[in-house]
């Protein structure tokens, strides 16, 4: 066993008590809250800095997955600490980025395949900066939407679940991924114009349409579409949460789909 998948099933395990905590009383604020959310960033952290070092960027699928597990938890407690309703969305996020946690451990025997360096100095770094903060918003964003579908399905059937009980109400949800959204259309749209600038200076092209450039406009026509919807065209409801899923699809696809199929299915 390497040394690399110890680290990152150790980085796992770290994760669990922050998948437990909400669903605790005792753990649910506080000391416990606070610490088990920043020791399972620290420990994504960790295992994120060492596969990808400092000098150079690999593009492998366990380090992709590990920057992004990281910069979700650290923009998770960001969010926490400003908006109280928004701890509640941990019973949904850590779950999830724990599912990615075990795939980037099966993922995590393959080499690493370092980007190309052809694109001045500083622009491949804030492109993949830009980039991992666009998704880690879009799946507190994607969170923040379920909860409100799970909340507003329980209100309907007059069955609340243990699950709706612990999730922040429908109108707080729906202000909580509106202005992620906000945010991510912003930041998606420097991860595009980012892109372009490196695309140009690695060969001579301002566009590319590959896999990764499709979805990423895909996602952010989207994305602008439902904000636009919301606000002036009344989408609410179910089909506003399917058309941020359905973008947040898009994005992961881009960003995780490919390399899946190649370093994991196909090797």
């Amino acid at each position: 066993m390497s040394f690399t998948l110890i680290l990152s099933i150790a980085a796992t395990l770290f994760m669990v008590p922050a998948a437990y905590a909400p669903w605790a009383p005792k753990w649910r604020q506080g000391p416990p809250f606070w610490g088990t959310l920043l020791i399972a960033a620290l420990w994504a952290m960790e295992i994120a800095v060492h596969l990808v070092g400092w000098h150079h960027w690999s593009a492998a699928l366990a380090a992709d997955l590990w920057v992004t597990i990281a910069a979700t938890l650290v923009l998770l407690a960001m969010v926490c600490y400003r908006n109280l309703q928004a701890r509640q969305l941990t019973i949904l996020v850590i779950p999830y980025l724990l599912l990615l946690a075990v795939l980037a451990c099966f993922a995590s025997s393959h080499a690493n395949v370092e980007v190309s360096d052809d694109a001045p100095a500083g622009w491949v770094g804030v492109h993949i900066l830009v980039s991992v903060t666009t998704l880690g918003l879009l799946t507190l964003a994607a969170a923040a939407a379920l909860a409100s579908f799970i909340q507003s399905r329980a209100l309907k059937t007059k069955r609340p679940t243990a699950l709706s009980r612990l999730l922040p109400p429908v109108s707080d949800s729906e202000r909580l991924y509106e202005g992620l959204l906000l945010v991510s259309e912003v930041v998606l749209a420097a991860g595009v114009a980012t892109g372009m600038a490196t695309e140009l200076a690695e060969s001579g092209r301002l566009l590319i349409f590959d896999h990764k450039t499709l979805f990423s406009l895909l996602a952010f026509v989207l994305i602008g579409g439902l904000i636009a919807g919301r606000r002036w065209g009344g989408v609410r409801g179910q089909m506003a949460v399917r058309l941020l899923l359905v973008a947040y699809s898009f994005v992961l696809l881009g960003y995780f789909g490919v390399k899946f199929v190649k370093q994991v299915l196909l090797s």
